[in-house]
């Protein structure tokens, strides 16, 4: 069987974890700071502060903005619900925009749209691996916004030289076990403003500085990651760059092998991006033998499994549609949701694997639809 996502593991990540264990610091101690320094240093920030996921990322960058009741925060609705949930967590209003067809990302058009004098925000995805569009960036700038960056899939990525994690005021990333570099969980916040930093130290602490212990500035949480997994993350981004390059020559290959396929969209990369591959995402559209749900259960009959990232737009999900959202008011997602289909590019596939998948497609292409 052919997996979707395989997490690197070595003998190093075991004996440096049995270590940690060893010595008794735990949580938050040297490795989660070398975890930090490293991080900082791989995207070109001056900061980087770990929390225990991608999620908490979020929620605590939103803070640090100020993000709060009344404000209203835009984002996309083609995207796992964490990116959502975060903006309610801080009972702010989510404000869907429709997205790009080709990138998968947040249309800038779309944003400028629904920007009103309670938009405080910009949260884009960097969906798959592909870094948001920097005309967003310039959007921002004309309203006085601010931008989240949500790197959850993008590390490693970036736009004119800019690494995924330096594109915006603040970004996040995840850690978790799927990822292109993980921790089993994780997350890491990256910034250039001191300020911003200081905030984020203080929540993932119950609002505490790390310079004045039981002193509470604010309300905080306990978000803080611990040094067993900042062990295996200290290993993982040693060996980002060789990971981000293995992606990028097996989605090389996937490319060449389907882009001659009727009915099948392969990802396109603009010259001035470094695609991350956290998923290589296809698009099965009507002219293609198979529906795109036929071509996944044709796939794992031949051993291949396959995702859809993702099924339903959220603002078709029960607690988004409360606040008035209803089909078809973002076309591009609501049509994608019934295309995307993301197969296997992991670092791990031999060249074996690629041909299979490859060959899999090419003869479901021939097939009639079932």
């Amino acid at each position: 069987m052919i997996s979707i996502s395989k997490p690197v593991i070595t003998n190093k990540d075991i004996r440096d974890v049995s270590a940690v264990l060893k010595s008794g610091m735990l949580i938050q101690g040297p490795k989660v700071k070398k975890l930090e320094e490293k991080f900082a240093k791989y995207c070109k920030t001056k900061y980087a502060i770990a929390v225990n996921n991608g999620t908490a990322a979020l929620h605590t960058s939103l803070y640090a903005l100020g993000i709060k009741q009344g404000d209203e925060v835009i984002t996309t609705p083609f995207t796992f619900v964490a990116t959502a949930n975060s903006i309610l967590m801080q009972n702010a209003k989510v404000i869907f925009a429709d997205i790009d067809e080709e990138s998968f990302n947040l249309s800038a058009s779309e944003i400028e749209k629904q920007i009103t004098k309670n938009t405080k925000a910009i949260l884009p995805v960097s969906l798959y691996g592909r870094p948001f569009d920097q005309k967003i960036n310039q959007l921002a700038k004309k309203y006085n916004l601010k931008v989240v960056e949500d790197a959850a899939q993008s590390i490693g990525a970036s736009r004119n030289r800019e690494k995924s994690g330096n594109l915006a005021d603040i970004s996040t990333f995840s850690l978790y076990a799927t990822k292109n570099i993980m921790s089993a969980e994780g997350g890491m916040i990256t910034t250039n403003n001191h300020e911003l930093a200081e905030l984020c130290r203080r929540f993932r602490h119950h609002g505490q500085s790390e310079q004045t212990r039981y002193q509470y500035h604010d309300i905080g949480y306990n978000y803080r990651l611990t040094d067993i997994q900042a062990a295996i993350g200290l290993n993982q981004i040693a060996k980002l760059e060789k990971i981000t390059d293995k992606r990028n020559e097996n989605a090389k290959k996937l490319s060449e092998g389907l882009k001659k396929i009727p009915g099948i969209i392969i990802p396109n990369i603009p010259k001035n991006m470094r695609h991350a591959f956290h998923q290589y995402t296809i698009r099965i559209t009507p002219t293609f033998k198979l529906t795109r749900d036929e071509l996944k259960e044709y796939m794992a009959q031949n051993g291949i499994i396959t995702g859809i990232y993702y099924p339903k737009p959220l603002h078709l999900h029960p607690h988004f549609e409360k606040f008035g959202y209803k089909e078809g008011q973002f076309p591009v997602a609501e049509k994608l949701a019934k295309e995307v289909l993301s197969i296997p590019v992991h670092p791990l596939l031999t060249k074996k694997e690629l041909t299979k998948i490859i060959e899999i497609i090419n003869n479901a292409s021939k097939k009639r639809n079932a």
